[in-house]
């Protein structure tokens, strides 16, 4: 077991991609992407780089960002977070389009829409300040502040045209903080290696070196992170003699793989660590269904003034060595309660405050009251039946991340619907092309009733419905799932009629709530995500009502019917 000199990887579990890191004096904060997932982007909080807390999402107003229509998988790409002139500087992109290329691999005409934007605070918690456009030349942007006060953006550059690189390289241009704009050329400085994708690119100073740190590969199997460096912020850039400096693309052993899109800080006593992505496949399924994580490794300027890792071999690990700092309070006793938590392995959700618990997110649109409230009703979470699950605009669906591969979960509803065309229930979500859906509804035959819809991408069917199942009207019902790796199972039980749980006889795929499921040619860059959701296909805005949510995290269960709950 690790003890308090040791960190254990990943650091941010579940879905946590393209982390962005940066020290102010003894706080850290790491800055994670949350594509179509509102509010956007996840800062993350530590003072000992092992314990973090949820800190903030920054993008909470329609005036910052609005996703409505942003196909799955686009929306909010990695940010950047970065600490100059007593201000938090934050960069991303929000994606419009990510478009379907004519030609497999990296060439091929593929039309895209990245928007890149700034936004500024003084404090990490905020208020942030309204977007400053930037450009829309790629994706990945990346904020440098030089020595002499001056600052660059720096992003990688996307080429839609037929038979050319689509990753063709970064691009470099600077930012005036006066006229809140890019000035000046935009110049090439880096095409990449062999590896090709690049893309990821943050910009350092150190001895009189500038260095360039880009992700290469793609962000599956082949990830990697390449290092180069000049004398001149423009270039030439030199390669690092071994290329890459973390990857795991040739070690199927490894437990961390897609290792990838990395950022480094320093410590106050100068230690340098290295944030990145990484996915943990399940064992018998090849698929990342917490989608891709954060990890963390020391790592060690050489002689030649080179970065690499501290045995040399650049490979991602699951423990690195603690920095040797003394904070003088423990984690927890700062508040942090994610940690605490995760000890504890319990979420319990009772929605007795006014602001929904910030385990969860909701999709696309910056106008919440329009698919839940809290005060509707205390201490119910309300959904407002809108649009159908997957809905790419007002889809009333409110989830939490998954964050281990075992996993019980349950809730409450209190829902009368009047027709077919109303349902809610519990939710095992990827996107609209993947996920599996208990849920509650009635017809004219039937009554009420309960069934659940798939959708699987990987099958000649891609959505499925089991049989309906009759159940008494105007009582609450409690809903169940249970997940062991690939493994899902549901549960439901009446209140005031079944004693005990009454298990649905079909266990389900879980594996396809992964990046690796699907179809060729879309992307999928977020993760598995359990929650509630509500649809009235009528318009009639039918709601439904939530007492509780809880997710409890767990061993292996080989019998999950024997569970309590």
């Amino acid at each position: 077991m690790p003890d308090a000199n040791t960190i254990r990887n990943p650091i941010l579990r579940g879905f946590n991609p393209d982390p962005s890191i940066v020290r102010v004096g003894d706080d850290y904060y790491i800055a994670t992407s949350t594509f179509e997932w509102f509010p956007g982007v996840q800062i993350h909080h530590s003072r000992d780089l092992s314990h973090w807390r949820l800190a903030t999402r920054p993008l909470a107003r329609p005036s910052q960002l609005n996703m409505l229509g942003d196909p799955d998988s686009c929306g909010v790409w990695a940010p950047c977070l970065t600490h100059a002139d007593g201000l938090f500087w934050l960069v991303y992109t929000d994606v419009k389009r990510y478009g379907r290329t004519t030609v497999g691999g990296a060439s091929g005409a593929s039309l895209r829409d990245f928007h890149n934007y700034l936004v500024t605070s003084p404090r990490i918690e905020g208020e942030w300040s309204d977007p400053i456009f930037l450009n829309s030349s790629g994706f990945d942007p990346s904020l440098f502040h030089d020595e002499d006060g001056r600052k660059y953006l720096v992003n990688m550059l996307w080429d839609h045209r037929p038979g050319n690189n689509r990753f063709a390289g970064i691009v470099l241009q600077e930012y005036s903080v006066n006229e809140r704009r890019l000035i000046g050329e935009r110049k090439l400085i880096f095409t990449g290696t062999p590896l090709g994708f690049t893309e990821g690119p943050h910009l350092y100073k150190r001895n009189g070196w500038y260095y360039l740190l880009t992700a290469e590969g793609g962000t599956g199997w082949g990830h990697a992170v390449s290092m180069a460096r000049s004398r001149e912020l423009t270039g030439p850039y030199e390669l690092h003699p071994d290329l890459y400096i973390l990857s795991a693309r040739h070690r199927p052993d490894v437990e961390l793989q897609r290792a990838g899109h990395a950022d480094l800080v320093e410590t106050q006593k100068g230690e340098t660590y290295m944030v990145y992505l990484c996915g943990r496949p399940l064992r018998n399924r090849g698929r990342c269904t917490l989608g891709r994580e954060t990890a963390i490794q020391q790592m060690i300027w050489g002689k030649d003034d080179w970065l690499r890792t501290l045995d040399g071999q650049g490979l991602p690990t699951l423990e690195t060595p603690a920095p040797a700092l003394r904070s003088p309070r423990s984690s927890v006793e700062e508040g942090d309660l994610d940690h605490a938590a995760s000890r504890s392995r319990v979420f319990r959700y009772d929605f007795d405050e006014a602001q929904l618990p910030i385990d969860f997110q909701w999709l696309r649109t910056p106008w919440p009251d329009e698919i839940f409230s809290l005060t509707a009703r205390p201490g119910f979470l309300r959904l407002l039946g809108r649009e159908t699950i997957g809905s790419l605009f007002r889809q009333s669906l409110v989830a939490r991340r998954q964050q281990s591969h075992c996993y019980s979960a349950s809730a409450v509803i209190e829902f009368e619907p009047e027709h077919f065309q109303q349902m809610a229930g519990l939710v095992c979500y990827y996107n609209n092309t993947k996920f599996h859906y208990l849920y509650l509804s009635r017809d004219e035959s039937l009554g009420h009733h309960l069934r659940v819809m798939s959708c699987v991408p990987d099958s000649a069917q891609a959505d499925a419905f089991t049989a309906p199942l009759a159940i008494p009207a105007g009582k609450p019902v409690h809903l169940r799932v249970e997940v062991d790796y690939e493994r899902l199972q549901f549960a439901y039980r009446v209140e005031g009629v079944d004693n005990e749980w009454r298990w649905l006889p079909q266990q389900f795929d879980a594996s396809i709530l992964s990046d690796e499921a699907t179809t060729p040619g879309l992307p999928n860059f977020t993760g598995a995500f359990i929650g509630m959701a509500c649809q009235d296909l009528a318009g009639t805005l039918r709601p439904a009502d939530f007492d509780f949510f809880e997710y409890r995290e767990r061993g292996f269960c080989e019998n999950p019917f024997s569970l309590g709950i």
